[in-house]
Order: structure tokens, then C-alpha cells, then sequence
């Protein structure tokens, strides 16, 4: 809690929240100093509460990312310590609502999988959709086997999509998950644009057992920030008092 309450490191979590940024957004998020901004990311990444990936598009480009489970545990246990009471989960109470695309180049992993995940957190009360800037031919095979012994998810019959079957389409979001895709500039028109910088799966196994161990990992970092973004999605809270437990197929 003393690392998170100093006024600048609070705004920083605040602003990656949201989405992945990078230190030059940062800066200009909260008018501070580059250096002052640098200074205190590093605090918070020593604190474990945020981590830091070089773009996939641009080596000179840094990311930053809020781990939001650690800092849930952390702030947890904090309010926990004052009073068993002070632990709480959260309830969404009626449906979530909204349109939701993920975007990437080859729609051929990272976001057909962030759109499944999300299908099946939603329960169909989501309109949600995928796409790439240069669409592969096909799914990676990894990405349908992931899905399904992972999750229980079937993508045998998902084909890949351009971004020019979803162009006349109105979206609440618009989820960049490719750094190359986040930076080329582009007006989606959606009322919330986020990225998360998430690696190619494909491209960073040197074997296929590693191959595949990366595409476990991606969809699990998915999986994570899938479940808080659905979260936000319902109309309503309501705080509980009981240990949240995640159910998976």
C-alpha cells in the first residue's frame, strides 16, 4: 500500500489500468519528467506490480504492464491485515454489455484466442470479433489445440478475418494485441482503444514443444486480462466477502 499511495506511482498504475504504455505516454499522461516518471516505474517494477516488455515492432520502445493479480493480492492482503472483512471479491450482478475487437497482424493466434476467451467469459451477452492488418491463411494449429485442451474451446472451423470484414462496424472496444498493429495510427472509432502488448507465439519457440509452451503462456496471460477487462463490462458491483475461486473447462 506505501508503494502504490505516493500521488505520481498511483496515477501510473491508474493510467496502465487501462492499457499497456510506453514511458514517452506516460509522461505525457501525467505531465511529470521523463526521468521522475523512469524513476518510479522502476520502484514499481521492483515491487512486482508492474513489468516491462520491448516492442515486438520496435526494439527502441519499451512496454509497460500492470500485473493486475499481483497487485489484487497485494491490496488484498493489506485490507485483510486491517480487518478480515476488508478482503473482498467482486460480484457483477446482471450482464455485461458492449462490442469488443481484438486486433493483431495474422488473426492467426493472439486474437482469435483473446475472442474465444472472451466469448465464453461474456456467455454470449457480448458482441465480440477479431482481425488482422495481413490475415494468414489459416489458424495456427497451436492456437486451435491450445483452445481446446486448455480451455475446452473448439476452433476447428475458425477461419482468419481482415480488418475489412469489420470496417463498417461500430465497436465500444478496440484491443490492439500486436505492437506492430498499435503503431501504425488508426481511427477505429471505438470509445476505448487499449493495447496490450503480447508477444507472437509463433515466432518464439526454437522447438515445437516451446512453440507450444508459448502459446500456453500467451493464452494464460489472455485469460487474465480477459477476466478483469469482462469485469468492468457489467453494469453493476457487488462486493462479497468470500474467496473468489476460478472455474475452468
Amino acid at each position: 500500500m506505501r508503494m502504490a499511495s505516493h500521488p505520481l506511482r498511483w496515477a501510473l498504475l491508474t493510467e496502465l489500468a487501462g492499457s499497456d504504455r510506453r514511458v514517452r505516454e506516460l509522461v505525457t499522461a501525467t505531465g511529470e519528467p521523463q526521468n521522475l516518471v523512469s524513476y518510479h516505474l522502476r520502484l514499481l517494477r521492483s515491487a512486482g506490480l508492474v513489468t516491462v516488455r520491448r516492442s515486438s515492432f520496435d526494439g527502441r520502445d519499451s512496454y509497460y504492464h500492470l500485473d493486475l493479480d499481483r497487485c489484487g493480492t497485494a491490496f488484498a492482503a493489506a485490507s485483510a491485515a486491517l480487518h478480515p472483512a476488508l478482503a473482498p471479491t467482486v460480484d457483477a450482478a446482471g450482464e455485461p454489455s458492449g462490442a469488443v475487437l481484438f486486433l493483431c497482424t495474422g488473426n492467426s493466434a493472439r486474437s482469435p484466442m483473446a475472442e474465444a476467451l472472451l466469448r465464453r467469459r461474456g456467455g454470449g451477452a457480448l458482441e465480440v470479433a477479431s482481425a488482422g492488418s495481413h490475415p494468414k491463411p489459416a489458424l495456427h494449429p497451436n492456437t486451435v489445440r491450445v483452445m481446446r485442451e486448455r480451455y475446452g474451446i473448439d476452433l476447428s472451423g475458425h477461419g482468419t478475418v481482415g480488418l475489412s470484414a469489420v470496417a463498417d462496424r461500430h465497436f465500444d472496444y478496440v484491443i490492439t494485441l500486436c505492437d506492430k498493429v498499435r503503431e501504425v495510427p488508426r481511427d477505429h472509432g471505438a470509445a476505448v482503444s487499449m493495447h496490450w502488448s503480447m508477444p507472437d507465439p509463433a515466432a518464439a519457440g526454437s522447438t515445437p514443444q516451446a512453440e507450444y509452451a508459448e502459446f500456453c503462456r500467451v493464452a494464460a496471460e489472455l485469460d487474465t486480462r480477459i477476466r478483469f477487462l469482462s469485469t468492468t463490462m457489467y453494469p453493476t458491483f457487488t462486493p462479497r466477502s468470500v474467496d473468489y475461486v476460478e472455474h475452468r473447462n
